[in-house]
Parts: structure tokens; C-alpha cells; sequence
């Protein structure tokens, strides 16, 4: 066998690896939004968790992007700690189903059945079926099953190259010399470690190992090593997708790793102690794909099977070694955005959107601070408004790069227009919250140069700040609940308010004029004014952003259309409604 010759076990690697890679990243963007509400929901039942995460790794076929998605679903506050594990344990079972299908390698026969379910058959059969879904069909859903299946050939197909590329080895004395080196179980247990490690994929290590079978010099007491390295291997991966992550998340990923230790702790002692002491018969007898794929799903099963039970001593264990440490609420609201959700869209765009929530929350709250200081100043409250806004500038720009990062990805229409909707919503919440510090900033520079508005003023001053607070509180509210009657209340006081302002700032001039009011008084007057007014134009941005995800709106951002709209042609409840806020906010004379 020469260099040559060997050319194509790197071909059918590579095509084995490139399949598993196409297979999971097809499955899941097939199936992947419904498999995260599925995760999402999870209950506290143990015995369920176990099975959804086998479920749902046997769909996607990697464990660890089932884990990852697990830390994703922690770190986001989603999902409870109790609740992950199962879910974990599950998924190293359903890891196991890619060597499950491989042993059709195995079948025996001359039936045309039997022979087309082999790999040699079966993969060049798929591969041209999805080939010719992917290329011909216009629907995306077929597309993608016809990528599946393409996938699915490829591992195939890579599986049977590499078997053929492997066979004269059989006849090789140094390979096999070499393969009984790894009969030693410490070399085993490293062997199989760093093969996964290295191939970031279990199932792809496992299927590697399948294919040396086939060589017909693997044995029971070469494979059982390496096998039970291969289950401690593929928490590599998982360990570097959580660096960074929150503690919940830190634990999960260290629960995982002891539990695929404790796993081949117990099955190390117990078979090679059983070995020394009745001599298994077939501890030197070779192993077929098929048994070296039980051997994997039974270490699995078993290990998920005993330890199930001892969670809550494993979750203690993991607070001993990953310690709490104190954060503040800004940075808790921060952490939701996890970059590990980027490969969940749908969960992305769910935890972004409850931070522009909370940013929503925090400009009304800002605002009533700042009117409150014309009332009686405090710099307590100052102080308080000051850091929030620190706050969220910092929501700004960390939540505007990570929606940025979310646009890189093949997200999906739905997923992309909320997207923008929330780049147009950040900027006008952190506006406000930069208009409400400007109010706070005029109150402040009153009360240190000991300038007071007059009665008519301070009435004018009431009933500005008040509708501004109504049609904030208005627009935050249908934001965040998403309500379409909040939003289309919006327009009408946004209208008033208008109106107001033009109104005020023409007495405001008047008693200027006549020298009713000082000139640093009527400047800070007309500045709140100004204020307040874009305030109420921020809102009315907020609002058309939920017209326009409603059943009623066309799903575009186009604020000036919807605005020409309501005017131009206003509904009968367009026109109550503007008539209600004239009464109610209506002007002294």
C-alpha cells in the first residue's frame, strides 16, 4: 500500500465529515425552530428530558449542537439547570443513531432488498435523488429534504470509499501490529479522545472506527478503549462552544463532561475487572459495525440510566467548582444576549427583542424621573436616571452588534423583518431616554441658577409632560404586548401633542414679550418643549413599527405612508380618538 493508494481514504473522510455536516445543518433548519419551542418547554420530568433530548439529537444528529443549544436556552434564563441535564443525557444517546444506520454495512444476503440498503447502494441512490431535488425543485421545503438526503449519501458514500481504501490493510502486518498496540486501554481511552476531539464529532468518530472494522483487525479489547475515549471526546466541543457563558450555562457543560467520566470510570472497572477475573471469550474476537455500534449506545443508555437519578448530586457538585459571583441587573439583561442563540435564530430575536423591552421600561421610568425633579429636585434621582441612561446606551450598542451579526445569517424572512423592526425601535428608545435626560438636565440647570416658572407655566408644564407620559407609556406597552389597539391610540394624542406644542410656544413668546417671563426661564421652557415633542415623535415611531406587524399593516417599515394614511384619510376611530386627547389635554386660556 503506498501513498498513492491511500489518496482516497482522505476523499471518503472528507466527503464522510462534509456529509454529517450538511445532514445536521439541513435537519436543523428544517426542524429547528419547532425543536426549540420543543426545548423551550421542557417540564421538570426527568424521564421526558431524557427523551426529548434523544429525540432531538437522533433529528439533528450532533450532540453537541443539541448541548449548545441547551447552554444557548441556559444562559438566556429560558431554561432551568434541573431541567438541562436530562435533555444532556438524552442527547448523548440520540448521538448514537448515526452508527446505528452505518451497521447496514453489515447486512449479508443476495436479495436485491438487502443489497440496496447497503452503503455501496444505498449512498450513490440517495445522492442522486437529493442532487436532483435540490437542483431542479423550486419549493425551499424540498430543497432542503433533498439536501438531507444528499447528506446522507455523502456519509455513505465516504463510509464505503474509506472501506475500500482500508480492505488491504487487513493483509498488512504493521496495521495490524500497530492496531494491537491500542488493545492497552490507557492508549485506547487517549486514542479515542483526541479522535473526536479532533473531528469535533462523536458520531463521525464512532463511523470512523466503524469503517477500520471492516479490515476485519479490530477487536473487542482494541475497540472498547477507544470507544469509551470517544464518549469523553466529544465534550470538547461543548466546553469551547460555553467559554464565556454564564455559570447555569458553565455547569451544565461541567455536569456533561463528569457524567461522560463517571460513564467510562464504570465501564472501565467493571469490564476489564470482570475480564481479569471469568476471561471473556471474545475479548479477542473481531468486531463488526454493528456491534461496535450497541457497544456505543448501550455505554450511553447505561450511563444516562444510573445517573439520572444522582442529578441534584451533580448539580451540587458543579456549584463547588463554578462559583456564583454578583451582577448587576443591567449585566443580567445583558447576558441574554448569547452569541450561542445565534445559530437559533428565532431564540435570538425572542431574547432581543426582551431587551428592547426592558429598554422600553427603563425610558418611561427615566421620564418620570426627570418631570418629577421640576416638582422638587433631588440628586438621588438625578444620580438615577444618569446611571440608567449609562445603561442604556450600553443596551444600544451591545444589543445593535449582536442584531448585526444576527443579519449575517440565514435567518429567514420573518426572523429578518423583526430584525430590522428592532435596529428602528432600539434607537428611538434610547432616544427618549437621551430627551428625558435633557428634561432632568433643564430641571437641574433651574434649580442651580434658582430660575422658577410661573403658575401659568407650571399648569402648561403639567399638561404637556402628562400627555407625553400617556403616549410613552402607550407605545411602550404596545411594544412590549405587542397590542394593536395601543398602537393605533398612538397617532391621535401624537397628533394633540403637536398641537400643543405650537400652542405653548406661542403664549410662551407672547408673556416674553409682554415680560411676563424671565428670558433664562422662556429658554428653559421652550427647550422642554422641544423636548417633549420629539419625545411623542419617537412613540409614534414605535407604534407604526407595530401597525406594521400587525394583520393590518404590509409587513414594510414605511412610517410616512401609514402617517399620510391616518391624516389624509383618518378612520371614525381615528377621529374619536384625536377628539378624546383634544378634551383631555386641552390648554388653559
Amino acid at each position: 500500500m503506498n501513498i498513492i493508494s491511500i489518496l482516497p481514504l482522505f476523499a471518503g473522510i472528507g466527503l464522510f465529515l462534509f456529509g454529517m455536516s450538511v445532514l445536521g445543518t439541513a435537519l436543523e433548519k428544517l426542524a429547528g425552530a419547532r425543536l426549540e419551542k420543543m426545548l423551550e418547554k421542557i417540564t421538570s420530568n426527568r424521564f421526558k428530558g431524557v427523551l426529548l433530548g434523544t429525540a432531538v439529537t437522533g433529528v439533528i444528529q450532533s450532540s453537541s449542537a443539541t448541548t449548545i443549544m441547551v447552554v444557548g436556552l441556559l444562559n438566556a434564563g429560558i431554561m432551568k439547570l434541573s431541567h438541562a441535564v436530562p435533555v444532556i443525557m438524552g442527547a448523548n444517546i440520540g448521538t448514537t443513531v448515526t452508527a446505528q444506520i452505518l451497521r447496514l454495512g453489515d447486512l449479508e444476503g443476495s436479495n436485491l432488498f438487502l443489497a440496496l440498503l447497503k452503503p455501496s447502494s444505498f449512498g450513490p441512490i440517495l445522492i442522486g435523488i437529493g442532487a436532483a431535488m435540490y437542483v431542479f425543485s423550486k419549493k425551499k421545503k424540498t430543497k432542503d429534504i433533498g439536501t438531507i438526503l444528499l447528506g446522507l449519501g455523502m456519509i455513505f458514500f465516504g463510509m464505503n470509499t474509506m472501506e475500500k481504501t482500508l480492505s488491504p490493510l487487513k493483509e498488512a502486518v504493521w496495521f495490524t501490529d500497530a492496531i494491537v498496540q491500542f488493545k492497552n486501554p490507557i492508549l485506547g481511552i487517549i486514542l479515542g479522545c483526541l479522535m473526536t476531539a479532533v473531528l469535533q464529532s462523536s458520531s463521525a468518530s464512532v463511523g470512523i472506527l466503524q469503517a477500520l472494522a471492516s479490515t476485519g483487525a479490530i477487536t473487542f479489547s482494541t475497540a472498547v478503549p477507544i470507544i469509551l475515549g470517544q464518549n469523553v471526546g466529544k465534550c470538547v466541543t461543548v466546553i469551547l462552544a460555553s467559554l464565556g457563558s454564564k455559570k447555569a450555562a458553565k455547569r451544565a457543560v461541567f455536569i456533561d463532561v463528569l457524567a461522560n467520566i463517571c460513564g467510562m470510570v464504570m465501564f472501565f472497572v467493571v469490564i476489564y475487572g470482570l475480564n481479569l477475573v471469568i476471561k471473556f471469550s471474545f475479548w479477542d474476537s473481531t468486531m463488526t459495525r454493528g456491534n461496535i455500534a450497541d457497544f456505543h449506545t448501550l455505554f450511553n443508555i447505561c450511563t444516562t440510566v444510573i445517573l439520572l437519578p444522582f442529578i441534584d448530586v451533580l448539580i451540587n457538585t458543579s456549584k463547588k467548582f463554578v462559583k456564583d459571583k454578583d451582577t448587576s441587573v443591567g449585566e443580567q439583561e445583558l447576558d441574554l444576549l448569547d452569541d450561542l442563540l445565534l445559530n437559533t435564530p428565532s431564540l435570538a430575536v425572542e431574547q432581543s427583542r426582551k431587551i428592547i423591552s426592558a429598554m422600553a421600561k427603563l425610558s418611561y421610568e427615566n421620564l418620570v424621573r426627570a418631570t418629577s425633579l421640576f416638582k422638587t429636585f433631588d440628586q438621588q434621582t438625578m444620580d438615577k436616571l444618569n446611571e440608567d441612561e449609562d445603561l442604556m446606551d450600553r443596551f444600544e450598542t451591545s444589543l445593535g452588534n449582536y442584531l448585526v451579526k444576527l443579519t449575517a445569517r440565514d435567518i429567514g424572512e420573518a426572523n429578518n423583518s423583526a430584525v430590522t423592526e428592532m435596529l428602528h425601535s432600539l434607537s428611538d428608545f434610547e432616544r427618549i431616554s437621551d430627551h428625558a435626560v435633557n428634561i432632568a438636565e433643564v430641571a437641574l440647570y433651574n434649580y442651580e441658577n434658582g430660575i422658577n416658572f410661573s403658575e401659568y407655566a407650571m399648569q402648561e408644564f403639567d399638561t404637556m409632560s402628562n400627555a407625553v407620559k400617556e403616549i410613552l407609556n402607550m407605545a411602550v406597552e404596545a411594544y412590549d404586548l405587542r397590542q394593536l389597539d395601543k398602537a393605533l391610540n398612538v397617532e391621535p394624542l401624537e397628533e394633540i401633542i403637536d398641537s400643543i406644542h405650537f400652542e405653548l410656544k406661542d403664549k410662551h413668546i407672547a408673556r416674553l414679550v409682554d415680560g411676563k417671563c424671565s428670558v433664562p426661564a422662556g429658554i428653559s421652557f421652550l427647550e422642554l418643549l422641544t423636548n417633549f415633542e420629539r419625545i411623542s415623535d419617537h412613540c409614534s415611531n414605535i407604534a407604526l413599527y407595530v401597525i406594521q406587524g400587525s394583520e393590518i399593516g404590509t409587513g414594510e417599515i414605511n412610517a410616512h405612508k401609514l402617517t399620510d394614511k391616518f391624516h389624509n384619510d383618518p378612520t371614525p376611530e381615528y377621529i374619536f380618538t384625536y377628539n378624546y386627547y383634544k378634551d383631555k389635554y386641552a390648554v388653559s386660556k
